[in-house]
């Protein structure tokens, strides 16, 4: 039935809907409500609008497109299940992200010692906008191409190599464009902290490629 559901979702129509008796779009918030009250074409609706940026968030975490799929389906059940339970006490937006970083984070500790070493694919379609930023632009020489690939691929291996919790503040900051209160939010830390975070995972991205950011 909950998977009947995601199917049903991914070919819903993904236009915004409005409060009863008025033109006024709704928040998610108040569209998550609907959904706790039973309203099928509501979870719909969330499905198609978040769907692509959540398989995009699961895939810089995990590096593979099918495990992204599958953890963003995987999050959707949870919203499902937990509907009865939902208080819009927050952004609908800060709660799936919190429920995606859990999974997220859970995934990645009960495989890692399945995981292949981590590879650079300078040709990968981004998930998300299902661009190649990476392949090459003819109005830039052959060395300036070799150098944009070489910054990307070591932007990529840096990130990646940041410790848990830093990795995952920047993904919510740079990829997400989330502020710092909503990243606190998904964290469970303040804001203070979530600043703090972001600044050490920021110097240590440009300490450690200070040779590509002088080079730009």
């Amino acid at each position: 039935m909950e998977r009947g559901l995601l199917t049903f979702a991914g070919v819903a129509s993904s236009k915004p809907l409005s409060k009863a008796n008025s033109g006024e779009a709704t928040s998610d918030a108040d569209v998550m409500l609907r959904v706790k009250a039973g309203d099928e074409s509501a979870f719909a609706y969330l499905v198609q609008k978040y769907r692509r940026p959540l398989i995009g968030f699961m895939y810089r975490l995990c590096h593979n497109p099918a495990t992204a799929e599958e953890l963003a389906q995987e999050v959707f059940l949870r919203v499902y299940r937990s509907r009865s339970s939902y208080e819009a006490s927050a952004k609908f937006s800060t709660w799936l992200y919190r429920i995606a970083t859990n999974l997220a984070v859970n995934h990645a500790r009960d495989t890692r010692h399945e995981r292949p070493e981590k590879t650079v694919r300078l040709d990968e379609p981004d998930q998300e906008t299902g661009t190649t930023p990476d392949l090459a632009d003819e109005s830039l020489s052959a060395e300036e191409q070799l150098m944009k690939r070489q910054r990307l691929a070591a932007i990529r291996n840096k990130v990646n190599a940041l410790p848990e919790r830093q990795r995952l503040a920047v993904m919510m900051h740079k990829y997400q464009q989330m502020d710092y209160r909503q990243i606190a939010a998904v964290m469970k830390l303040s804001e203070s902290a979530t600043k703090s975070l972001l600044f050490r995972a920021y110097e240590t991205l440009r300490e450690q490629l200070k040779e590509f950011v002088s080079g730009k």
